[in-house]
């Protein structure tokens, strides 16, 4: 029984079964049966691929809504993603969107880019730790880690146990909430991440290993915007809340996170189908060398996530123009904060492997499974066509061996043993 909550729905009523989806999935997650999509949970990784290119918009993401959350909170604080601001066209100040937050109506706004400024700062303390594996990957992107404890169990040492920038700007907003206003309780406070993608949404309800996320709501950037443009006045003087720079606001793009480490021996990759095969290298050994890996599940980074509004080239030309009125960084550690990460910033519990491609529990009947596998794909036309519902014949060669298909699903094989047999009729009535 999965007992894993997503964030990637299907609406079957929109669904014509015309597997774009299907050739797309990274996990193989879906499959057509009867005419529609269906998405196994255990293979879902959320990364809303499937969303943003399906067609007949059947794929949706799933998230709490702007007007209701407003309106059955008492505080609410505003967690904006740095991917926000890059959503504005002719942006100069960021003071601008936070003011617009407050207009619509959030009592309280903190910047998710100046967490990320904090743990920058603290990443770099972390590389220096003796006998920590490298490289090291970055814990920022919920897709990625959830893609590690499905396929790649050797590398789960290897991620980085500190929170990501949204967890801990909801610690520092909670904290400052409740020192100024000492007549709330925890309960009295709605901490909401505006998101750019559904796999944050999944991280919040889920947890990761033994956290469980101080967010209690996750907004979609697509939503909230629409609020905000009519609400923002250029014209009018905002407040001056911005608290971030530079470094910050990077993080919504590729490379924004390892630039900021001051470390040239890094990688920063983005895309799911190029974070897959830098995972695939790694876990063989194949990279050498490098001490900090950045993995974007998004194409771009965050600005390409499922829940945003602009294209995501444009978004980042956007930020690459507002970063030029921003200083490097406005949060600045003393020494003495340098030389440790706090302990309330980190994570104990890695996440637990969840094979998606264990075919049994018992080893022997594993092999013997991949033995018929192998020996019915090599039978089948090899064309990876789609018709069968699987997205490739490899697949469906294991949907048959486990059940969850009929081997005369395959369309192109049906129609060559049909071939041969009216041959074989029309030489008989020959003779």
């Amino acid at each position: 029984m999965n007992s894993y909550e997503h964030s990637v729905s299907l609406d079957l009523s929109r669904c014509t079964g015309c597997t774009t989806c299907l050739k797309h999935c990274p996990t193989e997650a879906i499959r057509i049966v009867d005419g529609h999509a269906k998405i196994n949970p255990g293979r879902c990784i959320d990364c809303g691929i499937c969303i943003k290119i399906c067609q007949n918009k059947a794929k949706k993401a799933t998230y709490s809504r702007l007007d209701k959350v407003l309106k059955t909170n008492k505080y609410k604080i505003a967690l904006p993603a740095p991917t926000l601001y890059g959503q504005f066209e002719d942006l100069e100040d960021v003071d601008y969107v936070l003011q617009g937050l407050k207009d619509i109506g959030f009592d309280d706004v903190f910047e998710v880019s100046k967490a990320a400024e904090l743990v920058s700062a603290y990443t770099r303390t972390y590389l220096k730790t003796v006998g920590i594996p490298k490289p090291v990957i970055n814990s920022a992107c919920p897709v990625v880690l959830r893609l590690i404890s499905l396929r790649y169990p050797t590398l789960k040492e290897h991620i980085m146990q500190i929170l990501p920038p949204m967890e801990i700007a909801a610690k520092l907003a909670l904290e400052r909430a409740m020192k100024e206003h000492p007549e709330l309780t925890r309960e009295d406070i709605c901490v909401c991440f505006i998101s750019p993608c559904p796999g944050k949404v999944s991280y919040v309800r889920n947890g990761f290993g033994d956290y469980q996320s101080e967010v209690d709501e996750v907004l979609s950037i697509s939503d909230v915007y629409f609020s905000l443009i009519n609400v923002m006045r250029r014209g009018k003087e905002p407040e001056n809340l911005s608290q971030s720079g530079m470094i910050g606001i990077s993080w919504a793009t590729t490379g924004g996170e390892a630039s900021a480490l001051f470390n040239d021996k890094y990688l920063a990759a983005d895309g799911i189908e190029n974070v897959n095969r830098v995972l695939e290298q790694l876990d063989n050994g194949n990279i050498a060398g490098l001490e900090f890996v950045e993995l974007n599940a998004c194409p771009g980074g965050c600005v390409g996530g499922a829940m945003v509004v602009e294209n995501p080239f444009v978004a980042k030309a956007r930020l690459q123009t507002l970063r030029r009125y921003l200083p490097v960084s406005q949060t600045l550690l003393s020494e003495s904060e340098r030389d440790y990460i706090p302990e309330d910033y980190c994570f104990d519990e890695l996440p637990t492997y969840m094979p998606i491609q264990r075919l049994s529990t018992n080893f022997g009947e594993s092999l013997r499974m991949m033995a018929v596998i192998q020996k019915l794909a090599d039978a089948l036309p090899g064309i990876d066509c789609g018709a069968c519902g699987a997205p490739n014949c490899r697949a469906f060669a294991e949907d048959v061996v486990c059940g969850r298909a009929a081997e005369d699903g395959c369309v192109i094989l049906r129609n060559q043993q049909l071939e041969t047999l009216l041959k074989t009729k029309e030489e008989e009535s020959k003779q």
